[in-house]
């Protein structure tokens, strides 16, 4: 939506000066949104958070000049509450600051259980802790760093691949509105990176570009070896996530579109 509202055709046809505040989250999100809005509301304070349902809403905030100064980042939780990295092998093993792990939270807004569901209680909460799902890391400050979610992680011949790394990478080129990294079945690898992306109206990037971006911000194995274009939005279910079973299903044919 943060996205939408930037790049929207009609948007200096409205009154948007009583806007003072966008907050965003669901999703980690690279530094070029919060470049945009600073260049296109520079009166507006934009922030980024960390939440699920399962803590009540809103875990970490990120605001003002921590922003600024750390867009990559979800921000400081409470003092209230507590946050873990766990290595997600042996959950026992709590990582040390910078190590990329599974997020484990704890507070008085955890959520005690899943109603009548006692299979699902028993492998999300231990102790007052509930592991998130969520691979992150926490730096010597105490901010958290969304990297991604466990399920949306792609790994390539033994190698992981942080979908979120490579998506924000893709999204900081000028044409890019979103994009999302989808796992390609290959016979040996098991799977490799293919990238989804929607352009701005307008935009004219070439698949070689893009793939020239990533190959120059990150590991060679991380690059898409597909980029398809996908003419719309990317679909979205409500709770704002893009649903990437679906883009994985029609990933060959929209390939083939440009």
């Amino acid at each position: 939506i943060a996205w939408q509202l930037i790049e929207h055709p009609a948007r200096k046809n409205y009154d948007l000066s009583s806007l003072t505040n966008i907050m965003y989250g669901g999703a980690p999100v690279g530094p070029e949104l919060a470049r945009r809005i600073a260049e296109v509301f520079p009166d507006v304070t934009p922030g980024y958070g960390w939440g699920m349902t399962e803590v009540s809403g809103a875990f970490t905030r990120n605001l003002g000049r921590d922003y600024s100064l750390r867009p990559n980042s979800a921000g400081l939780a409470p003092p209230v509450l507590d946050m873990e990295i766990r290595d997600p092998t042996d959950a026992r093993h709590v990582l040390p600051i910078g190590a990329i792990g599974e997020l484990w939270v704890r507070g008085p807004q955890n959520v005690r259980c899943y109603w009548n569901n006692a299979e699902a209680t028993a492998a999300t909460f231990e102790d007052g802790w509930l592991r998130t799902g969520d691979m992150a890391h926490i730096d010597e400050e105490g901010f958290l760093y969304v990297v991604n979610r466990i399920k949306d992680m792609l790994i390539r011949g033994g190698e992981n691949i942080y979908c979120g790394e490579v998506e924000s990478v893709l999204c900081e080129h000028p044409d890019v509105l979103e994009a999302a990294l989808i796992g390609i079945h290959h016979r040996t690898l098991g799977e490799e990176p293919g990238a989804v992306v929607h352009l701005r109206a307008g935009g004219k990037v070439t698949e070689a570009e893009l793939r020239k971006l990533v190959s120059a911000k990150l590991a060679a194995f991380k690059v898409p070896v597909k980029v398809a274009f996908w003419p719309d939005p990317l679909p979205r279910n409500a709770g704002g996530k893009i649903m990437k079973v679906e883009l994985k299903e029609a990933f060959a044919s929209i390939a083939e579109l440009r």
